[in-house]
C-alpha cells in the first residue's frame, strides 16, 4: 500500500496538469506550437531513457536510495516548472520531472517484499492504484485551478513528492535482501530477443500509439473546449468529470465481459475503434457540448479499456521468467509514445491547426487496428513459480521433465541461479494429482 501510494502520488503530480497545460503554456515567453508539444511530452523521453537504468542501479545500491533520488528529481522538476516564465524553462522542468523514473524500482521493491505466490496480487493492486490515480488526476487539475494558478499545481506535485519521501521511510519496509526478479525486472541479455518478438512488438507498438494519441489529443482538446464550447479553464472539470466516470464504468463492464466470455480480442479491437470515433466526434462537432462530451466519454472509455488490456496481454505473451524484461520494453514504448505524441501533436497543431492533430490521431488508430487485427487471440494461462531444492542440480532436469509431461503445462523455464522454475499453464492444472504430488515433494525437500 505504501509503495503503490508513492507511485500514485507521482502519477497524480505528472498528469493533473495535462488537461490545462496547453492553455497555460501559451502565456509563456517564446512559446510555439512545436515547443508546446515538446513541453507536453518531454517527460516521456526522460522516463523512457532512465526507467531501466534506475532499476539496474537499485539492484546495486538499494531500492530506497534510488526511489528517494527519483522523488527529489521529481520535486525539483516540479518547482522549476512552477517558476517557469519561458517555454524553455518549462521544458527543462518537465524533463526533470520525468527523470525521476522510479516505476521499475518500486515494482522491484514490491517483488523483494512479497512471496512469489502473492506477487501477482500485489502487482494487480499497484496497477489498480495507478489507474485510479490517473483518473483522479484528470479531474483534480481542472478542479484545483478554481482556487490556484496552474503554477500551484506544480507546487502541489512537489508536495506530493515530499509526502512520498515520508511514506518511503516511515511506512515502507526495507527489504532484507535485494534480488533480481525475472518476473518484474528487465534483463539486458534477453532485451533484444524480446524487442523483436513479433507478438510482443505488436503490443509494444500499441502502447506507443495509444499514448501518442492521448498526448497529441490533449494538446488540442482543452483549447477546443475553450474556444468552441466556451468552457473557461476553471470550468472544464465539469466536462471531464462526468465523461471520465461514464467512460471508466463502461470500460470496466467491457473488461468483465471480455474476460468472462474469453473474447479479449474483439473488445480490444472495439477499444481502438472507440478512439477513432471519439477523435472524429471531437474534430467534427466542437461547438456542441453534448457531442463533444460524447466524444470525450468514448475517448476515456477506449483509453481505459486498452490501458487495462495491454499490460495483461504482454504478461500473457512474454516468457514466464522474462516478464520483467518484457514489461521494461513495454514501459519504454509507453513513455516514448508520450514524447512523440507531444512533439508531433504540437508541430501538426502549428501547421494544420485542430484538423491536423485529429486526423493524425484517427490515422494512428486505424494503423493500430490493422496491426491488432493480425494478432493471435491470447491464451488464458496462469503463471506459477516453484522453488527448487538448493544445490541439487542433478534433480532439476528430472523435475522439469516431470513438469513438462503434466497435462496443461505449456511452458517450463528453469532459472538455475535462483533455484526457481517458472511455469505457464492452463487454469486448473495446479489441481492435477501429478502436479500436487510434485509440489509436495519440492516443499518437503
Amino acid at each position: 500500500a505504501s509503495l503503490a501510494s508513492i507511485m500514485a502520488l507521482r502519477m497524480i503530480g505528472l498528469f493533473m496538469v495535462l488537461p490545462v497545460f496547453s492553455l497555460y503554456t501559451r502565456q509563456l515567453s517564446g512559446v510555439t506550437p512545436l515547443l508546446l508539444g515538446l513541453a507536453m511530452g518531454v517527460y516521456g523521453l526522460s522516463q523512457a531513457l532512465l526507467q531501466i537504468p534506475f532499476g539496474a542501479l537499485s539492484d546495486r545500491i538499494g531500492r530506497k536510495p534510488v526511489i528517494l533520488f527519483g522523488l527529489i528529481l521529481f520535486a525539483a522538476g516540479s518547482l522549476l516548472a512552477a517558476s517557469a516564465h519561458s517555454i524553455t524553462m518549462m521544458i527543462a522542468g518537465r524533463a526533470l520531472q520525468g527523470a525521476g523514473a522510479i516505476g521499475s524500482t518500486i515494482l522491484a521493491m514490491i517483488a523483494d517484499l512479497t512471496r512469489e505466490d502473492q506477487r501477482t496480487k500485489s502487482m494487480a493492486i499497484t496497477g489498480m492504484t495507478i489507474g485510479f490515480s490517473f483518473s483522479l488526476a484528470m479531474v483534480l487539475g481542472p478542479l484545483l485551478i478554481k482556487w490556484m494558478a496552474v503554477s500551484g499545481l506544480f507546487i502541489t506535485a512537489a508536495c506530493f513528492a515530499i509526502v512520498g519521501m515520508v511514506l518511503l521511510f516511515t511506512a515502507a519496509p526495507t527489504p532484507r535482501q535485494l534480488r533480481w526478479h525475472g518476473d518484474t525486472e528487465p534483463e539486458l541479455k534477453s532485451f533484444v530477443k524480446l524487442l523483436i518478438n513479433p507478438d510482443l512488438a505488436k503490443l509494444n507498438s500499441g502502447i506507443f500509439m495509444l499514448h501518442a494519441i492521448f498526448t497529441a489529443s490533449f494538446i488540442v482538446i482543452p483549447i477546443s473546449l475553450y474556444h468552441f464550447a466556451e468552457l473557461p479553464t476553471d470550468q472544464q472539470w465539469s466536462m471531464y468529470l462526468p465523461t471520465l466516470l461514464a467512460g471508466f464504468i463502461f470500460s470496466l463492464v467491457c473488461i468483465g465481459m471480455a474476460e468472462r466470455k474469453r473474447q479479449v480480442k474483439p473488445y480490444f479491437l472495439g477499444g481502438i475503434l472507440m478512439l477513432a470515433l471519439a477523435e472524429a466526434l471531437l474534430w467534427g462537432t466542437p461547438e456542441s457540448p453534448y457531442l463533444a462530451g460524447a466524444g470525450l466519454a468514448l475517448f476515456f472509455a477506449g483509453f481505459s479499456l486498452l490501458e487495462a488490456f495491454l499490460p495483461s496481454l504482454v504478461s500473457r505473451t512474454a516468457p514466464a521468467a522474462r516478464k520483467g524484461t518484457a514489461m521494461g520494453i513495454y514501459s519504454c514504448s509507453q513513455f516514448s509514445g508520450i514524447f512523440v505524441g507531444g512533439l508531433l501533436g504540437g508541430w501538426l497543431y502549428g501547421q494544420y491547426s485542430f484538423t491536423g492533430v485529429y486526423l493524425f490521431c484517427i490515422a494512428l488508430a486505424f494503423i493500430w487496428f490493422t496491426l491488432a487485427y493480425r494478432m493471435q487471440p491470447p491464451r488464458y494461462l496462469v503463471t506459477k513459480m516453484l522453488r527448487l531444492p538448493v544445490n541439487q542440480s542433478a534433480e532439476w532436469e528430472m523435475i522439469t521433465t516431470k513438469l513438462q509431461i503434466i497435462p496443461g503445462v505449456v511452458e517450463v523455464t528453469l532459472v538455475a541461479e535462483d533455484n526457481m522454475v517458472y511455469l505457464k499453464m492452463e487454469r486448473g492444472t495446479a489441481e492435477h494429482p501429478d502436479f500436487i504430488r510434485l509440489q509436495a515433494q519440492l516443499e518437503t525437500n
